[in-house]
């Protein structure tokens, strides 16, 4: 449908500069909030990821918490890129992408994915925790929840 109306194609076109506006502005407070990524390497002497941001620091994990990466050799680790804009990390060799702010919240993967980390956490066993165990089995169990 073509806009023979004068009047309402420059109404268009004010909408559209304030959109273009609003759409720099908010690309604007990104930069200068959210983490990016000014360079990446995979140490793997201590085995992480290490990701050094623009804004002085550094943010590493360990591989084995991402999903994707955590059966991944050395040499495909160290073989990623990442964009420009430092918003993201890729492996393509992997098919392996990960959002840079995501990562430093956190985030290694799906939202199953994480929910089966946190199982294999809760399920990993040590002597603190085997004591612990043992001490509240004395007192009778882990305490119920008081709802007041």
């Amino acid at each position: 449908m073509k806009n023979n109306n004068k009047g309402e194609q420059e109404l268009i076109e004010e909408n559209l500069l304030e959109e273009i506006a609003k759409a720099k502005q908010a690309w604007q407070e990104a930069e200068a909030t959210e983490p990016r990524a000014i360079s990446v390497k995979y140490d793997q002497d201590q085995d992480l990821i290490v990701i050094h941001l623009k804004n002085g620091s550094i943010f590493s994990f360990p591989p084995r918490l991402a999903q994707g990466l955590a059966e991944a050799t050395p040499e495909q680790l160290a073989d990623f890129w990442i964009p420009p804009s430092g918003k993201s990390i890729h492996w393509d060799s992997l098919d392996v992408d990960f959002g840079i702010p995501e990562l430093v919240r956190g985030i290694f993967g799906t939202k199953s994915w994480m929910a089966e980390l946190g199982r294999k956490d809760g399920q990993s066993t040590s002597k603190a925790k085997s004591e612990a165990a043992r001490k509240n089995g004395k007192k009778g169990g882990r305490p119920k929840n008081v709802t007041l």
